[in-house]
Formats: structure tokens, sequence, C-alpha cells
């Protein structure tokens, strides 16, 4: 069985974290082989949107905290290892933001430390009710500061540095609330709700999402200035497109768009 398994449906890749014995914990084998497949996708013309899900009773427990442990046993006492694990783990992060494709979480259960991270870093994300979500490192004596990165970037600051140095979980509800996730519906209609914001999305022009998706996280870190100057450049780029011109001609005449990409 796989560790992580793919299912592609029309335009739409499913990405299942699938080590249930360990709450999908990111392990040096699911980094990689999250790491493969998000490549993968990111040069397909076919897949248009990607969902992010857990088998079993969970999204993702976080890091392979006895995988950690093996690894200080090196001589330097694993600061080698340590340090390639985070930059192996951050790269993985940065691919999904990175690639053309929209990448949505589907969260049930926990998703904790590295996993809340994981929810963090995706584009969009829907969790089921009684989902709980947490960095709860400082707990056992490790601060989430790699996790940190992507929640400060979701949640207001002081909600952040709460969950951070608390180490409590906040339940689904208020997730949705301070912007951590996108929506929370019953359990059994996880699925098909994620499938149904993914299909959404992948319905549209894909070079759109592309050329937007990169805007988005770009001008983020600009003043406003300078990202309205970055956004209005990319405005006239997408207004050159052929299919950007048939979208607004096929609204104008009230007909369904013919679009080549």
């Amino acid at each position: 069985m796989a560790i992580l398994e793919r299912c592609d449906t029309n335009a739409v890749s499913t990405l299942t974290l699938n080590t249930p014995e360990k709450l999908n914990a990111l392990s040096d084998e699911m980094l990689a082989a999250l790491q493969s497949e998000l490549t993968a996708i990111s040069i397909s013309k076919e897949i248009r949107a990607v969902i992010i899900k857990g088998a079993g009773k969970a999204l993702c427990a976080g890091h392979d905290l006895k995988q950690m442990t093996a690894g200080r046993q090196a001589e330097d006492g694993g600061k080698a290892y340590f340090a390639d694990l985070f930059q192996r783990c951050a790269t993985m992060m940065q691919t999904i933001q990175s690639m053309p494709q929209p990448v949505i979480a589907q969260a049930h259960g926990i998703a904790t430390a590295a996993g809340c991270q994981l929810v963090a870093t995706c584009d969009m994300a829907v969790a089921a009710e009684g989902t709980r979500f947490g960095v709860n490192g400082v707990n056992i004596g490790l601060f989430c500061s790699t996790p940190m990165v992507a929640l400060s970037r979701n949640v207001p600051r002081k909600q952040a540095f709460e969950m951070l140095t608390t180490g409590a979980f906040i339940q689904a509800e208020k997730a949705e609330a301070i912007g951590l996730i996108n929506k929370v519906v019953p359990l059994d209609e996880l699925d098909s709700a994620t499938m149904e914001l993914a299909e959404t999305v992948a319905q549209k022009l894909g070079a759109v999402v592309k050329i937007g998706k990169q805007a988005f996280y770009e001008q983020l870190t600009m003043n406003v200035s300078e990202a309205y100057d970055y956004a209005g450049d990319i405005m006239v780029q997408n207004m050159l497109f052929r299919d950007t011109q048939e979208g607004i001609a096929a609204f104008l005449e009230k007909r369904p768009p013919q679009w080549q990409q």
C-alpha cells in the first residue's frame, strides 16, 4: 500500500496521506512522496486543482517524532538531520504555494504542528465538524517555529501567538472564524464539499488561475503602492490573453465562452 495515494478525477487530483497508524505524520518518506507528486502535478496541463486529505482518523499529526528521536543518535546530536528535515519540509510547503494549481486541504480529526502548517500553507481548506487544529510543540518543549511561518500569515498575530505559546487546540468553528480554514461541514459531507470547491476552481480558465495565484502571493510581500503597480502589470498581461478576450465577448453576447486553454 502506497504511503501517499493519488486519484485523478477529471481535472482534480486528490492526494491521500495513507499512514493512518501514524496519524499520517510527515515522515521522511511522506515528505518525499508529497514533493514528488506535487512537482509532477505542477507541470501537468490536465490537472487544475488539488486536494490533500488524510486516511483514517486524522489529516496529519505533524512530523514523525520517532524518526526525529532516531535522528538524534548521529554524532552531531542530529543537527545535520534536523536542518535537512526542516528544509525539505519548507521546500514541500513552498511548492504548494508556487505551483499553478490551487491546493485545498481537506481536514478531519486533528491537524497538529506541521499538520496545521500544511493546512495553513494550502490555498484553501475545508474541515469537518469536530476537527481540532493546534501548533502543540511547546507542550513537549519544541516551539513550532516552522509551522509559525504559515500560521502567522493566515490568522491574526495574537491568535497565532496564543496557539503557539499555550499549545491549545482550537475547534473547526474558531479556525473558520479566524481565517485558518474556509468552511466547516458535517463529516459525511466533507468529501463532496471539498470536491465541489475543487471542481468549481478547476472549471475556470487555467491560465488565469495560474497567473492569479502567483500574483496573489507576490503582492502580499509588497507595500500598497508596489502591489498596485505589480497587479496592474498582471492585469495588462491578462487582458491580452486570447481566451480572456473570448470570455469577455461571450459574457457580452450572453453565451458560454469557447476557451482554448
